[in-house]
């Protein structure tokens, strides 16, 4: 990666991001006077994306620069006045108005799981309302389209020869802001360039192309097509061989190129696929380019491609090198994604700790300001993850532990783990408190990270399930509040 552009500024999102709702609750709150009471919020999620064993944690940086300049500015006052739904106290105090809550957080390019939370904010009840949307906006996307990287990286890496995977997805993309952030949210989950120039400027990432079919469409035939381009780029040609077909024309074509290249003191870059069976056609132009003395030649694929698609490929043999993978990616779609379920719920007010009940256990949240403890055995594998109240001391060896959504499996913690807390206050007095992160250093997190996760973690299908406990002080202190909620609404 390289250092962004100086002159390039991505500009956080507005005050006015956020529900209507988000907005109505803060004037009550500032009417009724108990805006201020400290209040703690709790972000996390319910189930892995893509049915996976894990998710990577992406956008905190992208968060933390929201929350440090976002203001209510003087233009949008006057909308939400000509609304008639807010009163001028209150718009006067919103002129006023600065984020200064504290904010907890796992490091950015983490691996985390289901129902811990990821980020805490303590602050003023009505601030730590407001940036509910924008903090899950961010937050859910950006994990989401890391951890399908994460996904297809691995797959990519699945054959004896490695691989790797770039981020094409800016056209089919939500909008240019969501081709923006999963260009950024793919390098954190270990993409090695993008397509989106833009993208590659503001985030110091490598921008990555071939050319196009109507490049080729341009010129009397693709011969003379494939020769201007490699005139423009004698050292960083790559050539697409699918526009007439790939085996009959476009290969005989790009090995009579790199014979020329060669010539002249040059070398092929590489070739790119976009269509067919990408398993047989990779193989052949492998094995053609090996014999005519190209092995360095790197092939290159496209074409709708996932995790699953990657995977298939290898497993039928197939010789490719880069896999730039676009529509799944940028969008985070495929089976079990399209969107994270994060959540944002109140757990602690004035004092006194707060809970969602709900009908549905599962969903029933976990009280009070807590402290996430991660194990890792004697090879610095991960184990389990421990949610405790924050004043617990560190787990120890023989401890009950409960599952956060179903409290009847349990167990009893084993010997011989070394404990962490991985998370860290980030922001005090709405303040950032650790300095600014290159992306490069989030990646190579995730990339440790990733590596250290149990053994069956990473399978695309049925993967391990990694832990995540209450204490058994925890599980108590939650049953006990939920006999008192139910007692008090006569449920």
């Amino acid at each position: 990666m390289s250092a962004p552009a100086p002159s390039l500024h991505l500009r956080p999102p507005s005050a006015l991001l956020t529900d209507l709702y988000q907005l109505t609750m803060m004037q009550g709150y500032f009417r009724e006077g108990v805006h201020t009471q400290e209040a703690t919020f709790d972000l996390y999620y319910r189930r892995n994306p893509y049915r996976g064993g894990y998710a990577v944690w992406a956008g905190l940086e992208v968060a933390l620069d929201y929350l440090d300049t976002v203001r209510f500015a003087p233009a949008e006052l006057d909308y939400l006045r000509g609304l008639g739904l807010f009163d001028e106290p209150f718009l006067t105090a919103l002129a006023q108005w600065r984020f200064s809550a504290e904010v907890t957080a796992f490091p950015e390019g983490s691996v985390v799981f289901p129902n811990e939370p990821l980020l805490t904010v303590r602050g003023p009840l009505w601030e730590a309302q407001l940036v509910e949307t924008a903090l899950l906006n961010i937050l859910n996307f950006q994990t989401l389209v890391a951890t399908k990287a994460a996904r297809c990286l691995s797959a990519a890496q699945g054959s004896a020869h490695g691989g790797a995977i770039v981020e094409f997805g800016t056209r089919r993309a939500q909008g240019p802001d969501g081709a923006l952030g999963a260009a950024r949210a793919a390098a954190v989950g270990g993409a090695a360039g993008t397509s989106n120039v833009q993208a590659a400027a503001l985030y110091g990432l490598r921008p990555v192309g071939t050319h196009a079919h109507a490049w080729v469409e341009s010129f009397p035939s693709e011969l003379d097509a494939f020769r201007a381009y490699a005139r423009l780029y004698p050292d960083a040609t790559t050539l697409l061989l699918d526009t007439f077909d790939t085996l009959e024309s476009g290969l005989p074509n790009a090995l009579t190129v790199a014979r020329e290249l060669r010539a002249q003191g040059h070398e092929l870059r590489g070739v790119r696929l976009d269509s067919g069976d990408l398993a047989y056609l990779s193989a052949r132009v492998r094995a053609a380019l090996d014999e005519a003395g190209f092995e360095k030649v790197q092939i290159m694929a496209s074409n709708d491609l996932s995790e699953f698609v990657i995977e298939s490929v290898i497993r039928e043999g197939g010789r490719i090198d880069i896999y730039g993978v676009g529509t799944q990616l940028a969008t985070g779609g495929g089976e079990g994604g399209g969107a994270l379920g994060g959540v944002y719920k109140l757990v602690a007010l004035a004092g006194e700790d707060r809970m969602k009940l709900t009908g549905d256990p599962r969903k029933t949240s976990v009280p009070g300001h807590k402290r996430v403890w991660r194990a890792t055995d004697a090879g610095g594998r991960l184990v389990l993850d421990v949610i405790a109240a924050h004043g617990e001391p560190q787990p120890q060896a023989g401890e009950r532990v409960s599952d956060p959504a179903n409290p009847l499996r349990n167990s009893r913690l084993p010997a011989g783990l070394t404990w962490s807390e991985p998370r860290k206050v980030v922001m005090t007095g709405g303040q950032r408190r650790v300095p600014a992160e290159p992306l490069a250093v989030i990646q190579a997190r995730a990339a440790a990270d990733l590596a250290r996760l149990p053994e069956g973690t990473l399978r695309l299908l049925n993967p391990h399930v990694y832990r995540v406990s209450l204490t058994r002080t925890l599980q108590e202190h939650r049953d006990a509040l939920m006999g008192q909620l139910r007692e008090r609404h006569g449920l």
